[in-house]
């Protein structure tokens, strides 16, 4: 056993590789030893195993999924245990003793074998490695490219396998896939800019800048084999008590990540696009709407007038509605253009959106000017042919130039004030709006953001609400957010209240989902409502639609797009508040009520399994 070194490797998950990793630990000290494991999860690389200790181990155990790519360079020439993760934490004893047996019965060969190994390594050509790089510089024209060519050559005469993603002033192309760097043996990113590393997490890794790949990508490559190391390793234990402390809501994360994931894979179009914008464009109305809270606690609600200049209740209102507001449409129309066209759609769809908002077409005029701005800059990109000489002033020039111009044009002369009729008649209706219109719209927003936690018609009700923020519309926002909150509330009610409904690891899950709903993460009841949809999602739905319905009956009005319970106390952030926390406190119960009454009790076998 003291040859033995362990590996265990789930890049998705954070709580099962803990789990496994612990579990092998235990059986290595029943057998009266040691065993060093590395884990690789979603929280990065723990207990990483030194040079050292590989270098003096003959065998490694892997533990990982089924089929699963585990990057084994580091261990070249050691003998290679594969175990699946559910084996090695239910069956850690009988995995160590199988892997103790075969080490013994082929101690001998395993000797033969080395010292064959060492007599040809002189001789023997190297493995060939698949190995994906990024290139980037700052203004992304003559060095990326350089760069990657470099690295494409040094890796053919090398006798590997790389691909290429140049992050240029037309943006990304080549773009890696998720397979590929699943595959991936080794990362190398060359670059002069900051470039995001979280798609290479548990990977080995060699980050240098673009000089060094420009014509001596050979060298380059020869030099990350040796020295790249596993991205987003951590030291030992820093995070040993969190995982043991809370797996069951670690495992549940999993989940919702998982499902949020999948979602996005899933997602594409326009929807896509919409959804990156609005993405980008919450930071600036939490901001601004909280910074407008505070600025109306200290000075009272006139603290913009001009009396009250100078003081710092009018500074706040001024950084808070007449900046950060005045960038909410102008960054929702940009970042739509960028998830269209990348980086070159940027220019356009921000002047597009700052013309959107001073002709009062607001943030439905912003979302119509992104995705003009986005499609123009892109058709340009694609069709626009100039000699190779000359490519350099497409993204610095004339795109930008010419999808401006379009884009400026069509939002004055033709865009601009229809949308801006429209939007005030929207406006117009939405506060004037009766009760029982209001009860109607909030039990729609409110099934809305239940009916797909977090799926397309959940975010189709979300950017109404946060959109109509930027026309000082209020009551949406707060149906909504209160809507979002109740599904993983009501569901953690429900585990706490019908115990005989669920088994042990969803009542364990249950105080996750609390913590989650609390925080406005509606999609902590997704995998309650994976496991029986025909049962939760009615359940979830009827109890936010009468959130929804409470809330705007009662005219609440809210300030910031998000933050949960964790808003509430700040002064003036939301309006009637007591009627807010009783419009969620309802739905919750009726959502409990709903699930318990829905589904039915466990089979004896099942309850007493889950004791």
């Amino acid at each position: 056993m003291d040859k033995l070194i362990g590996l265990v490797s789930s890049p998705q998950q954070s709580a099962t590789p803990a789990v496994a990793a612990q579990a092998l630990n235990r059986a290595a000290q029943k057998r009266g030893t040691t065993l060093a494991v590395e884990t690789r999860s979603a929280l990065g690389v723990q207990d990483p195993l030194s040079l050292a200790q590989i270098s003096a181990a003959h065998s490694v155990l892997i533990a990982a999924e089924v089929g699963a790519e585990v990057d084994e360079t580091p261990f070249a020439g050691k003998t290679i245990h594969r175990v699946s993760l559910d084996d090695a934490i239910r069956e850690a004893d009988a995995v160590l003793a199988r892997v103790a047996s075969s080490s013994t019965a082929n101690a001998s060969a395993s000797t033969q074998a080395a010292s064959a190994a060492a007599s040809s390594a002189a001789g023997a050509a190297p493995r060939t490695l698949k190995i994906v790089a990024i290139t980037s510089c700052p203004t992304g024209i003559a060095h990326t490219f350089m760069a990657a060519e470099g690295l494409a050559q040094g890796a053919k005469s090398l006798g590997h396998e790389i691909h290429v993603e140049t992050q240029g002033s037309v943006g990304a192309q080549n773009r890696l896939s998720d397979e590929q760097i699943a595959a991936a043996d080794l990362v190398v990113i060359a670059a002069d800019t900051q470039v995001d590393k979280s798609r290479f997490r548990g990977k080995r890794l060699y980050e240098t800048g673009t000089k060094g790949a420009i014509g001596k990508g050979a060298a380059l490559i020869e030099r990350a084999i040796a020295e790249a190391l596993i991205e987003g390793g951590v030291s030992s234990g820093t995070q040993a008590a969190a995982q043991q402390s809370g797996m069951a809501g670690a495992a549940l994360a999993d989940q919702v990540a998982a499902a949020k994931k999948q979602r996005s894979a899933k997602s594409s179009g326009p929807y896509r696009h919409l959804m990156t914008g609005v993405s980008f464009m919450l930071p600036f109305v939490v901001a601004g709407g909280l910074l407008i809270a505070i600025s109306f606690a200290l000075g009272g609600i006139y603290a913009f007038d001009d009396a009250h200049k100078g003081t710092l209740a009018w500074a706040l209102f001024q950084i808070g509605a007449k900046s950060a507001f005045a960038l909410m449409v102008p960054v929702l129309s940009g970042y739509i253009a960028y998830s269209i066209a990348d980086r070159p759609g940027i220019t356009p769809g921000m002047v597009g959106g700052m013309l959107a908002a001073s002709l009062g077409a607001g943030f439905l005029g912003g979302i119509i000017s992104g995705f003009l701005a986005g499609y123009t800059a892109l058709l340009i990109s694609r069709k626009l042919k100039l000699h190779r000489n000359l490519e350099g002033l497409k993204p610095v020039l004339i795109i930008p130039l010419v999808s401006t111009l379009v884009v400026g044009l069509l939002m004055i002369y033709v865009v601009g004030t229809p949308v801006a009729s429209a939007l005030h008649g929207l406006e117009n209706w939405l506060r004037s709006m009766q009760t029982g219109s209001a009860v109607t719209l909030g039990l729609l927003l409110g099934a809305m953001m239940a009916f797909d936690m977090g799926g397309p018609v959940n975010k189709a009700a979300y950017a109404f609400s946060t959109g109509l923020i930027a026309s000082q519309v209020y009551t949406p926002m707060a149906a909504a957010m209160a809507a979002g909150m109740t599904p993983p509330l009501g569901i953690a009610l429900a585990t706490w209240i019908f115990r005989n409904r669920f088994v042990l690891d969803e009542r364990e899950a249950g105080n996750a989902a609390a913590v989650l709903g609390m925080a406005f993460i509606t999609e902590g009841a997704i995998p309650f409502a994976a496991r029986d949809p025909m049962r939760i999602i009615p359940a979830c739905v009827v109890g936010s639609a009468i959130t929804g319905a409470i809330s705007m009956a009662a005219g609440v009005e809210l300030k910031v797009p998000h933050g949960g319970v964790f808003v509430l106390p700040i002064p003036n952030a939301v309006t009637h508040l007591g009627m807010y926390v009783v419009a969620i406190a309802a739905g919750t119960l009726v959502t409990a009520v709903a699930v318990g009454l829905l589904k039915r009790p466990l089979s004896a076998s099942a309850a007493a399994a889950s004791a």
